[in-house]
């Protein structure tokens, strides 16, 4: 087998994705804050608080792992780099990509993140069917199909991914 060399890309975040992160992270900031005073006022038990806290900290600790750093193309096929991992779509099983701009919209996320720090999860749409979605913009999104599912990424050059992609699945 001939040795190829890796193919890095990296992960941008798309707008929507920043605005609700933020967005995100700012309401959870005011809510802590007002909770704290909230409670403070009303003399309402302690222990309330740091239920509160602990419970929108664990909302987004348990998000920011998921978080899509980039995708290498390697012999050994995809590698999705997470912030401590990556997933690997293996090369034996890998069929074909194509680049399918918006490819997520109009899907329902049937169990995922739907925004914060990144769009991953299984979803639905019409157009795909069932996939799994690795995806940090949602306009330059690459489909790409292995013999047991589907999945949608987002690379930042959508069209020298998919060449990538289809080179090492297709060989010359």
């Amino acid at each position: 087998m001939n040795s190829i060399t890796p193919n890095k890309f990296s992960a941008p975040w798309g707008k929507l994705l920043k605005g609700t992160s933020i967005f995100v992270v700012l309401l959870f900031a005011a809510l802590i804050i007002a909770d704290s005073y909230i409670l403070r006022a009303a003399r309402v038990s302690v222990w309330l608080h740091p239920a509160t806290v602990g419970g929108l900290l664990a909302v987004l600790l348990g998000c920011l792992p998921f978080v899509i750093r980039g995708y290498v193309i390697t012999d050994e096929g995809i590698l999705i780099r997470r912030l401590w991992w990556n997933t690997v779509l293996p090369r034996d099983s890998l069929v074909s990509a194509e680049v399918v701009p918006n490819a997520m919209s109009r899907s329902l996320r049937t169990c995922g993140n739907g925004g914060l720090f990144s769009f991953t999860g299984f979803y639905w749409n019409k157009q795909i069917g069932h996939y799994k979605a690795y995806v940090n913009d949602l306009n330059r999104t690459v489909v790409v199909r292995t013999k047991k599912r589907t999945a949608v990424l987002s690379p930042d050059d959508p069209q020298a991914f998919v060449d990538a992609v289809n080179a090492l699945v297709m060989p010359p």
